[in-house]
């Protein structure tokens, strides 16, 4: 009894998987034959689609992620790199102005009014006193390197002094505008000879010995003052100032004249020796 199950089970089966097995063809055949079944793959596929895509998304979130960081690092090393770019070329800017200053400061000494016969050496300032009592400047040159005493000092605008004290590597200048320093001027335009006198205030000078008579025909605002040579302590025709303020003084016998410095002075950092 048993036996006999079992073989018709055996051929039920066997029926059914023949039966598949035919359809399977069947439907392959139309399939090529005629694409019934292309819109229901087309359907099939797309309610696939959304569980395909959950599925991937893990995948592409952690590839997003992974890029963006890295991305993000790199970006972070070029903005780094960027900065210290920026900071190394505001240094050499700094260093390209003050070498541009300092360019400008020797064309200017060089195109001093110099006359043939005379040598020059440069000197570079080591110190400033800018009391009103004392206006004079500290030179790096000395008796070593053949400075005297009296020497006339300059720079690229006029006259800035003359040396007082010479050491053995640097030496003492004062300022025309130091209380204790007068200087033989003339005016350019008329040859009248004063002297220059130093009053303690910055860029000021005192004109001496001009009387209230002769203001109108020999002194005016805006004359030029230069080195008159006179007691041949300091060379001729060099520029001293420009005249700025003239003014009668009734109650005296001289008017008092004023009158502004060409040269730096105190804002010098290199300034020319002169030897006749």
């Amino acid at each position: 009894m048993k036996q006999a199950v079992f073989h018709h089970s055996k051929r039920a089966l066997s029926l059914r998987l023949l039966v598949f097995l035919l359809a399977s063809i069947a439907l392959m055949i139309v399939d090529h034959r005629l694409d019934y079944l292309k819109i229901v793959r087309t359907h099939l596929l797309g309610l696939v689609y959304p569980i395909q895509y959950l599925v991937n998304l893990p995948i592409k979130t952690g590839q997003w992620l992974s890029m963006t960081a890295s991305n993000r690092f790199l970006l972070i090393e070029e903005i780094e790199r960027l900065r210290a770019e920026k900071r190394q070329l505001q240094v050499t800017l700094q260093k390209f102005e003050a070498l541009k200053s300092e360019n400008e400061r020797l064309r200017r000494l060089l195109g001093s009014p110099l006359k043939v016969g005379e040598r020059v050496q440069m000197a570079e300032v080591l110190a400033v006193e800018l009391e009103q009592s004392n206006r004079k400047m500290v030179i790096n040159k000395g008796k070593k390197h053949g400075l005297i005493v009296n020497q006339a000092v300059i720079d690229g605008q006029g006259v800035i002094g003359q040396v007082i004290h010479v050491g053995l590597f640097s030496s003492t200048v004062m300022l025309i505008t130091d209380p204790e320093h007068e200087l033989p001027v003339q005016v350019v335009r008329t040859g009248l000879r004063t002297i220059a006198k130093g009053n303690g205030a910055v860029n000021r000078l005192s004109l001496l010995g001009i009387s209230n008579t002769g203001l109108n025909t020999g002194i005016k605002v805006g004359d030029l003052i230069v080195t008159s040579g006179a007691g041949e302590k300091f060379p001729k025709d060099y520029p001293v100032g420009t005249v700025i303020d003239v003014t009668p003084d009734i109650g005296q016998p001289f008017a008092s004249v004023q009158a502004l410095p060409r040269a730096a002075l105190e804002r010098n950092s290199e300034v020319l020796l002169v030897w006749q």
